[in-house]
């Protein structure tokens, strides 16, 4: 059965969630990880006021994650990667829809799933290519794919950031893991010593889809934070392969 891949290196990275706002912390839950829950929410102190008003608390962990990875670097594509996006916002103005109440064109314009990046392209002034994605359980691994397609392209350094949140209530019967809210984010460069290494290929017949109370997004964190060997993972009806060093 044929394979495919990807290979990457990762320059930078930062991470943030409610209660978890050092490298030490990460490290701390990589190694005995526990659900993550608050409210807290990150500053962005790097954006003007005018815009971090208008970011909600999905927005503003993505945002804060991807300032940290950036730091002074202009020019670099972004890859923003979210399985459910601002659905909170999108549960909001189908309510007032059903309660034929009128609706706010700001919410309305920060619902869509390329909102964070649109900001973030904003408040830093820089033209530089941002796509947002969304591919289900392999929300990740799309992302990073995009990423290397955009490094194959001839791009020094692509920025990725990965966030989620809890969902609506509405949708509690149908979610498949336990989803908490995160954000990091990998300033990603071409495969030098010791890569990333991302394979995947068709899922046997006899394979189902894996279920965790982990988020794929976390479980790939994870995986990072501890250098594991590999991670495996079956979803979207492919078999996935992460692996360190080569």
């Amino acid at each position: 059965m044929q394979e495919n891949g990807v290979s990457f290196s990762v320059a930078d990275s930062a991470a943030w969630a409610p209660g978890l706002d050092t490298p030490e912390a990460w490290a701390s839950w990589a190694h005995a990880p526990f659900p993550i829950a608050g409210n807290d929410e990150p500053g962005v102190r790097q954006m003007p006021a005018m815009l971090r008003r208008r970011a909600g608390f999905l927005g503003k962990m993505a945002l804060e994650v991807a300032y940290r990875c950036i730091g002074d670097h202009t020019d670099i594509p972004v890859v923003f990667c979210s399985r459910h996006g601002e659905v909170a916002r999108a549960v909001e103005l189908l309510s007032d829809l059903a309660q034929d109440a009128p609706l706010s064109p700001t919410a309305f314009g920060l619902a869509v799933h390329n909102a964070s990046a649109g900001l973030f392209s904003i408040a830093r002034g820089d033209r530089a290519n941002h796509i947002a994605v969304a591919a289900g359980p392999s929300s990740v691994e799309h992302a990073v794919i995009e990423a290397c397609g955009l490094l194959a392209d001839g791009a020094d350094k692509v920025l990725l950031v990965s966030y989620d949140d809890r969902l609506p209530q509405v949708f509690a019967a149908y979610e498949d893991c336990e989803e908490q809210p995160h954000a990091w984010a990998w300033l990603m460069t071409r495969a030098g010593d010791n890569p990333t290494r991302l394979n995947w290929r068709a899922a046997t017949d006899e394979a189902c889809e894996e279920s965790s109370a982990m988020p794929a997004s976390l479980q790939v964190l994870r995986f990072h934070l501890r250098g594991d060997r590999a991670l495996e993972r079956t979803a979207g009806r492919l078999r996935w392969r992460w692996t360190n060093g080569g």
